[in-house]
C-alpha cells in the first residue's frame, strides 16, 4: 500500500528537498518520542520533537530538539531573543499550529513562527521530524529542514 502523503511531504517535494518517509503503528493517542524512535528502530538522538512556546511579548516560538532531551527554557529564550518563554498548553496546539499533539511538525504550520533547531541536529546526515500527523515521520537533512522554515541552530537542551 502506498504511503499517504502529508502536507509536510508535499512541501518537501515542492521545495526539492529529498526525504525518506517513515510510518509506525499507533492508536488514536499521541505516542511519546522515545516510543516513536523505538518503534522505528532509530536512535532517539536522531528523532526530533517539535515544541511550541509563547514568549514574554506574546509571540510564538518553535523549538526542535531530540526526543530524548528536555528544552532548557532559558536557553530557548536566548535563542528566541526573548526575556522568557513558556510552553503553550496542550489545548492550544491545534489552534496555534494546525497540528495535533504528537503530530506537530516544524514545517507547514498555519503561520510561520520563528523556529530554532537544537545544534545536535547538525551532527547527523539526516534527522527525523513529524510528517504532520501521528504515525508519520520524515527523515531529511537538518539544514534543509531549517532553511524551509527559516530556522536557525542553537544549544537548546538541559545538561
Amino acid at each position: 500500500m502506498a504511503e499517504e502523503k502529508t502536507n509536510v511531504m508535499r512541501l518537501l517535494e515542492q521545495s526539492g528537498v529529498s526525504y525518506v518517509p517513515h510510518s509506525y503503528p499507533h492508536g488514536k493517542e499521541a505516542v511519546d518520542g522515545a516510543d516513536v524512535a523505538a518503534r522505528l528502530g532509530i536512535e532517539p538522538q536522531r528523532v526530533f520533537k517539535t515544541l511550541v512556546t509563547r514568549g514574554g511579548g506574546g509571540g510564538f516560538f518553535v523549538f526542535v530538539l531530540p526526543v530524548s532531551a528536555a528544552l532548557d527554557l532559558k536557553k530557548a529564550a536566548r535563542a528566541a531573543g526573548e526575556k522568557s518563554v513558556e510552553m503553550i498548553h496542550v489545548a492550544e496546539i491545534n489552534k496555534v499550529t494546525g497540528y495535533v499533539r504528537g503530530g506537530c511538525s516544524p514545517l507547514g504550520m498555519k503561520k510561520a513562527y520563528p523556529t530554532c533547531f537544537d545544534e545536535t541536529a547538525l551532527l547527523w546526515d539526516a534527522i527525523l521530524v513529524s510528517a504532520g500527523r501521528i504515525g508519520a515521520q520524515v527523515e531529511a537533512n537538518a539544514e534543509a529542514l531549517a532553511a524551509l522554515c527559516g530556522g536557525h541552530f542553537a544549544d537548546l537542551t538541559r545538561a
